[in-house]
């Protein structure tokens, strides 16, 4: 039961689609209807500027990390500030989260790709695992200039490693298993941006197309 009320707990704070409100305050316009059509920091960035994408990036972050706390202190979750018995109820609430930034009802379930709602999962599930991962991601994204390919080089890795130190750190195999469900939701939510990469279209943050 304690997993499907975080997961709803999750999904409110995930609806609170920042890149959609700052699209209206700062433009004046429905940011799904620019650029990419994607409700995130990215395409924020590009279509309304560094600032506008700042902030988007910040609440995304904050909105998971919300999730993640409140639902382990209601339900005795573990986490980077917390020792509790399991971590299951933050990242269960994390996943809401992803979920409701992802797909929000009352934008017909058009949001965001929920990288940025991931990063910050990550970072309240293990520090240290977040850590290694964002500079290995960030130093991946460096050699290329595509967003989608650190982004999504975080979704894998993280997982991955947090599999490596399951034995030491004891995560448990439920908590694994959510965290890949969270890469591959990435990987879906980012089947253009693949498709893009393999025809050679997919554009490099911070270079102007031609």
């Amino acid at each position: 039961m304690f997993r499907i009320i975080c997961l709803i707990i999750g999904y409110a704070f995930g609806c609170l689609q920042s890149a959609y409100f700052i699209g209206r305050l700062m433009g004046h316009i429905d940011i799904r209807d620019y650029g990419s059509g994607n409700a995130g920091f990215t395409n924020t960035t590009r279509v309304l500027g560094k600032k506008a994408g700042a902030i988007v990036f910040i609440f995304d972050l904050c909105k998971v990390i919300a999730a993640y706390y409140i639902c382990s202190l209601i339900f005795g979750g573990n986490g980077s500030l917390l020792e509790g018995t399991s971590y299951l109820p933050g990242i269960y609430g994390g996943l809401g989260a992803v979920l409701g930034h992802n797909f929000p009802f009352y934008l017909g379930f058009r949001g965001g790709k929920g990288i940025a709602c991931t990063l910050g999962l990550m970072l309240c599930v293990d520090w240290r695992v977040a850590l290694v991962t964002y500079i290995i991601g960030f130093c991946i994204f460096l050699t290329n200039r595509y967003i989608s390919v650190g982004s999504l080089s975080m979704a894998l890795m993280y997982p991955v490693f947090a599999l490596i130190v399951n034995k030491k750190i004891g995560f448990g195999a439920e908590a694994i298993i959510l965290l890949f469900i969270l890469c591959i939701l990435a990987f879906i939510k980012h089947r253009t941006n693949i498709q893009r990469l393999l025809n050679g279209t997919e554009r490099k943050f911070g270079v102007k197309e031609k």
